[in-house]
């Protein structure tokens, strides 16, 4: 499929990078389907509207950032998109990189879970306070605390 992009301009994408978010994002809920696409800054993924080539949003699986960090999901809520064995999560922590050169920060509270077998995901609010929603990726990492 091609697809336009925000920062690649068209590019080919596989049905295999294509996933559905049935209740779409937090803040963005008419926006349902997209593309993972690697980003030439690694270990980043761009999740792409396949809808609308302005929206896409910066990934990163939140073990880089924080070794400790723990996802305590309901499973009822993991069945909504159908997984039933911990091997089909794909746990993603949207970026944000602010346009005054403030800190890079990752939402450890609201993560992206997507079913690797069925492609199809959604975003979850962990009920454990002690993961920010601006979690400074810059200082994680110069500490060392990721894996």
């Amino acid at each position: 499929m091609l697809l336009e992009t925000k920062t690649m301009g068209k590019i080919e994408v596989s049905q295999e990078q294509l996933i559905k978010l049935p209740q779409g994002l937090f803040g963005f809920a008419d926006y349902r389907e997209f593309a993972l696409i690697d980003c030439h800054v690694k270990p980043l993924i761009w999740m792409q509207s396949v809808q609308d080539k302005d929206l896409a949003f910066l990934l990163l699986d939140p073990f880089i950032v924080c070794q400790d960090y723990e996802a305590d999901i309901d499973e009822g809520e993991l069945t909504k998109i159908g997984i039933k064995d911990p091997s089909d999560v794909l746990l993603l922590s949207i970026i944000t990189v602010p346009n005054d050169g403030s800190n890079i920060t990752a939402n450890l509270r609201g993560p992206v879970v997507i079913n690797k077998k069925t492609h199809e995901g959604m975003q979850v609010i962990l009920d454990d306070k002690k993961w920010p929603i601006k979690y400074d990726v810059a200082k994680a990492l110069s500490a060392g605390e990721g894996k």
